[in-house]
This record gives C-alpha cells, structure tokens and sequence, in this order.
C-alpha cells in the first residue's frame, strides 16, 4: 500500500508535468499535515491531493478525500502561501484519483475540486 501510494504520487507528477504544470514541492508538511503535490501552471498554484485505490471495491479514490483531510490541506495551504505566495497567483485544490486494475491503472484529474471553507 506505501509502495503503491508512492509509486501513485510519481505519476500524479509526471502527468501534471505532462499537462504543462511546474511540479514546486512535493509532500510539503507543516507539522504532521502535508500535501502531495503543489504545482504551478502560468499564475494558477494547485494544491493537489493524489489518492490511489486498487480496484473499485473500496469506492472511488476520491471519497477518501474527507472535509477532515481538506481541511489539513488547506492549513498547510495557507502556511505555503504565507511563506511563498504572492497577489498576482490564484490558488486552488485540485485532487488526483488513480485507480489500479493489476499492474495498469487509470487517472482522473480533478480540478476546482473543492472550494476553500
């Protein structure tokens, strides 16, 4: 399960480098909260979560993304911008489900997909 969520998390970035996004940080932590990805594609910085599942039988990787865990991302969110931000960025969480079937898998990218409470 590590291995695949790591192994999950490479081709989270490999595909947002694909699409044109600059990959900044990855496992970024504040404390014992982090984000998987941050990437930057012109003035957008997405805060991405990857969750990964092996088959359907445990639901959609993306029902694992809880108001609980949103929230941890966008603490850590806000202590990236404060550090790093600027007024010229727009900011956004997107998340990232990859669902394997054996050795292959799919990828659903997911942007705007929550809105900071």
């Amino acid at each position: 399960p590590y291995e695949r969520g790591t192994i999950s998390e490479d081709i989270a970035a490999d595909y947002l480098r694909a699409h044109g996004w600059d990959v900044l940080e990855r496992g970024y932590r504040v404390n014992r909260k982090e984000i998987d990805i941050i990437a930057r594609q012109r003035d957008t910085i997405a805060f991405v979560e990857v969750k990964a599942r092996a088959g359907r039988g445990y639901g959609h990787p993306l029902e694992a993304v809880t108001w609980k865990k949103r929230r941890e991302i966008e603490h850590v969110a806000r202590a990236w911008i404060t550090r790093f931000g600027t007024v010229e960025l727009q900011y956004r969480f997107d998340a990232i489900a990859i669902t394997w079937n054996g050795n292959s898998h799919t990828l659903e990218h997911v942007e705007h997909a929550w809105l900071q409470s």
